[in-house]
């Protein structure tokens, strides 16, 4: 195998794909940012059908060279409209920003150093103190709305960094070569709507791409999506966008067995992936809510129709084939037998970790844990086949 000499990048090489729904403020904002900074990167700007006059500004917007400018008559969601930019652009790097994001003036510089074959490399945001504090980004006040945004503040935060400092969480904004992406990862899953970023980091993970946060390659979020928060309320989150990603934390479990997990600097901490069928006695159709999406296939002694008819339009699994009569053949590679009468929340913390429990396991055969009884017919793991779409 020849190894692949590293390229030293310019920024004619970047195409930055940004999305925009409802977000026309803050879209002059980051579009701004980049711009000042070069005019030789790339822009591929789409407006996801907003109703917020973000359509008129963008075809009237004096467009440099180097701007890509795609309006949309009907709302696909940000996962599609990221890869039909990655496919359109020539550009040998990739990258995302948010339109509620400002950059940096020394932000590409601080990113195109680390670019490299098989490397993911990701911006540090600053964010206003509205969510939880976290080793992937900083807390700082410079305001809340563009216009109440405070230059002279995120100037000075920045030289307070420490310069060249990396750590291996990753989180938007990210960056890579557009080989790699399409070689190793394909497209984003559009089964998520708003939470497709943390399915995403986790296959770039288990594809053991190398991950680099630049700390210094920094930028304002002002967290303020336009879908995401109600109206003139910081920090109070919409009805809608809630119960979306919800019933996108379910289809996540459903696809890979667990919640997404991730370590201090938020570098995902993925499991193995298992096919796993529930037997249950004395199921309910609340329990089988709440027990359908930990395995692969679930078989239970009451009516699972009603279920199937109320849920199947939250997911692209077809629940059919996932919910089954308890006398089904069972064709699951492992096992999980109990009474769902004696189901509670302490043993089912254990459902939430079989994937680690049959890892350490590692045995074909049968055990007792606390209510289950696991039988393990066949090992075999299918995290790989759940990286490229």
């Amino acid at each position: 195998m020849v190894n692949k000499i590293k390229t030293m990048h310019k920024l004619s090489d970047i195409s930055i794909v940004i999305p925009s729904y409802n977000n026309l403020e803050y879209l002059k904002c980051i579009y701004q940012s980049v711009r000042e900074i070069s005019k030789d990167i790339e822009l591929i700007l789409y407006d996801d059908n907003s109703n917020d006059g973000t359509k008129e500004w963008l075809l009237g917007l004096e467009k440099e060279e180097n701007d890509i400018i795609e309006i949309l008559d009907k709302k696909v969601g940000h996962p599609v409209l990221y890869d039909v930019g990655f496919n359109l652009t020539q550009r040998k790097i990739i990258g995302i920003l948010h339109a509620d994001m400002i950059v940096h003036k020394k932000f590409f510089e601080n990113i195109l150093k680390h670019i490299d074959y098989n490397t993911v490399v990701c911006g540090t945001c600053a964010e206003p103190p509205i969510h939880p504090p976290g080793g992937e980004k900083y807390i700082l006040d410079a305001g809340f709305y563009p216009n109440e945004f405070n230059q002279s503040t995120f100037e000075k935060f920045y030289e307070t960094l420490p310069q060249g400092e990396i750590k291996d969480g990753i989180f938007a904004p990210w960056f890579l070569l557009k080989e790699d992406y399409m070689k190793m990862i394909g497209k984003h899953d559009t089964s998520f709507f708003y939470c497709e970023d943390v399915d995403l980091f986790n296959r770039m993970v288990i594809a053991d791409f190398n991950i680099i946060q630049s700390r210094d390659a920094l930028v304002y979020h002002f967290t303020q999506r336009g879908h995401k928060f109600e109206k003139g309320i910081i920090g109070k989150v919409q009805h809608d966008y809630q119960d979306r990603v919800n019933k996108d934390g379910r289809n996540y479990i459903r696809k890979w067995g667990y919640t997404y997990k991730f370590n201090s600097d938020h570098r995902p901490l993925p499991s193995s992936k298992y096919d796993i069928g529930f037997i249950v006695k004395n199921c309910d159709q609340q329990l089988l809510e709440v027990l359908e999406p930990w395995c692969s296939t679930i078989y239970v002694d009451c009516d699972y129709k009603q279920y199937i008819e109320k849920e199947q339009s939250n997911t692209l699994f077809n629940l059919h084939d996932r919910t089954k009569s308890y006398d089904n053949e069972k064709q699951n590679e492992i096992l999980v037998s109990f009474d769902a009468n004696q189901l509670n929340q302490n043993n089912f913390q254990l459902i939430q970790q079989l994937p680690d429990i049959i890892k350490d396991n590692g045995e074909i055969g049968s055990f007792e844990l606390d209510i289950f009884k696991v039988d393990i017919i066949q090992i075999n793991e299918y995290q790989n086949n759940l990286i490229k779409l």
